[in-house]
């Protein structure tokens, strides 16, 4: 029987004990080794993606081959634009960075928000720590219970960057709902509003994860200090039954489209990327790293002592998440042929904004 050439080859590698293909984990493991990873996040410190960030650094760098330094660094500003901005224009491209941006970062480019300086179509997505609904809340001490209510009431509301989920949950509400937030946005970070609230400086906060509020402040919600309005993301979640989605707050077909689409950056959570072009060898490592740390039960350990909720989501599935969420509107998407109705609610939540 005739032998193909390369099966004989591979045999010949084996009986000899020298590899017949290149030994890619080796040549990134040599790579890292003796290097330093800077890990940004594009958020102040104490809030619910720098708690995130910190915990997974920890473990991050014993799963990447050769087992490089990972040293965190805040760079907050814009809602993590600015971070977003360096990560694709400044930061290397060899895999030497990891950040840790906004989960609207997709749909800022979609709805072409000013002083963005990236593709998210282009960077290398490794994953997401935790898919978990967002929430609006007030403080007790506001008085308001309920949505109606804030129809009813100015309330000034504590946020971030100019287009972070923080701005946009209280505008849109504004322009759809009829209710009176008054947003003070600028905050570095949700650990920054929090404490605001905790002073009554705000009566509340534009948006939170249901995760961060349960691991950082359980204490407010066992003596009930705060009141959440609304729960953002496809559906509620099973520890708060009671408390309705944005979307079932809508009063009309075309509302309810457009809260139900930009409640899709949920899926989004607390996401880790990487620069474009890192070489496809380096970026495999990084998301296997991601899994592996994900995995580890140190980790594991580590999250449930800290009240840590991790749900997440791999680096492949983020990727396409990140297109789809551009595609969605229709704007500058890879699909020029987005559908009609898609379109519509693209061009309305863009207005619902405005």
């Amino acid at each position: 029987m005739k032998r193909h050439p390369i099966v004989m080859m591979l045999v010949a590698a084996t009986l000899l004990g020298s590899p017949a293909l290149p030994a890619a984990a080796d040549d990134v493991a040599d790579f890292y080794r003796g290097k330093r990873i800077n890990f940004v996040i594009g958020y102040g410190t104490g809030g619910g993606y720098d708690i995130y960030a910190r915990l997974f650094a920890r473990f991050i760098g014993e799963h990447i081959p050769g087992n490089p330094t990972v040293v965190t660094q805040n760079m907050p500003g814009a809602g993590s634009r600015r971070a977003a901005n360096w990560l694709y224009s400044v930061a290397p491209k060899d895999g030497t960075v990891l950040a840790c941006l906004g989960q609207a970062t997709p749909t800022d480019q979609a709805l072409g928000q000013p002083g963005i300086q990236f593709d998210a179509r282009k960077f290398n997505w490794i994953g997401n720590l935790v898919v978990v609904n967002n929430i609006m809340f007030v403080s007790a001490a506001s008085g308001v219970v309920t949505i109606d209510e804030a129809k009813k009431k100015t309330l000034s509301i504590g946020a971030t960057g100019a287009s972070s989920p923080s701005v946009l949950y209280p505008l849109v509400s504004n322009n759809l709902l009829g209710t009176k937030f008054k947003i003070v946005p600028g905050y570095s970070g949700g650990g920054d509003i929090n404490l605001a609230v905790e002073r009554r400086e705000l009566d509340g906060r534009g948006s939170d994860s249901w995760a961060s509020m349960k691991s950082t402040h359980a204490d407010w919600l066992r003596d009930r200090k705060i009141n959440i309005l609304f729960q953002v993301g496809p559906r509620r979640e099973p520890d708060l039954p009671d408390v309705p989605l944005w979307s079932e707050l809508s009063e009309s077909e075309g509302q309810r489209q457009i809260l139900e689409i930009l409640s899709g950056d949920v899926a989004v959570g607390r996401p880790i990327l990487t620069a474009p072009d890192v070489p496809a060898d380096r970026l495999r490592a990084l998301r296997k790293a991601f899994d592996e740390t994900l995995a580890d039960p140190r980790f594991s350990d580590a999250a449930k002592q800290a009240n840590i909720y991790i749900n997440p989501m791999g680096g492949e599935e983020l990727q396409v998440n990140g297109r789809e969420d551009r595609r969605a509107f229709g704007k500058g998407a890879d699909d020029a042929q987005a559908g009609d109705r898609v379109q519509r609610c693209g061009e309305n939540r863009a207005l619902a904004i405005i």
